[in-house]
């Protein structure tokens, strides 16, 4: 089932699935694994080069290196923007904690270095918005087997993945946007 908000077509899955990651027992998986980096919008790619030189003492040599090689940025397979990766495997912005991969944007941004927290994307995640020509916007729940431990913490704590998302999704689309997908949850029953 698909609702309409504000031309964003929502996927009942934001709604009915639960979700809260779990970083004990994923360890920051969805930072590491994938064939791409992070998705970007176009303004982000602008503050990835702004902040680079502030954040670049806080990241791995092998996320330096990379960043140096192919830029704060890349453009993806599909024309638009994304994080580089470090040969191929976990974003380059990846700090590990030991087995735990984190983001070192958000570190220096937790530490006041910075005012940007991370790409939306990412604070967004496991919610991924594609946009289309239309002005049309589809917010759907990516389903990753990665995220089973964040599933099950989820579930035990009944957090719909909508709430698991509020302030990204208030970052992304404001408050109105959420009080109105507040207002369809609760009318929402699924069948």
């Amino acid at each position: 089932m698909v609702f309409e908000i504000d031309n964003k077509l929502i996927a009942s899955a934001i709604l009915e699935e639960a979700f809260h990651c779990d970083l004990k027992k994923c360890h920051g998986a969805c930072c590491v694994a994938g064939d791409a980096g992070a998705p970007l919008e176009e303004h982000e790619t602008k503050i990835l080069e702004d902040i680079y030189p502030i954040i670049k003492d806080g990241l791995r040599p092998e996320g330096i290196k990379a960043i140096e090689e192919q830029g704060t940025w890349i453009p993806d397979k599909d024309d638009d923007y994304a994080t580089p990766l470090v040969e191929g495997s976990e974003c380059a912005y990846v700090i590990f904690d030991g087995p735990t991969a984190l983001c070192g944007i958000e570190k220096a941004y937790r530490e006041g270095k910075i005012d940007f927290p991370k790409p939306v994307s990412c604070h967004l995640y496991p919610i991924r918005i594609k946009k289309y020509r239309s002005g049309y916007s589809a917010i759907n729940y990516d389903q990753w087997d990665i995220c089973a431990p964040a599933c099950e913490l989820g579930k035990s704590m009944k957090l719909p993945v909508y709430t698991f998302a509020k302030d990204a999704l208030i970052r992304k689309y404001g408050k109105d946007f959420y009080s109105q997908l507040e207002d369809l949850a609760k009318l929402w029953k699924p069948s």
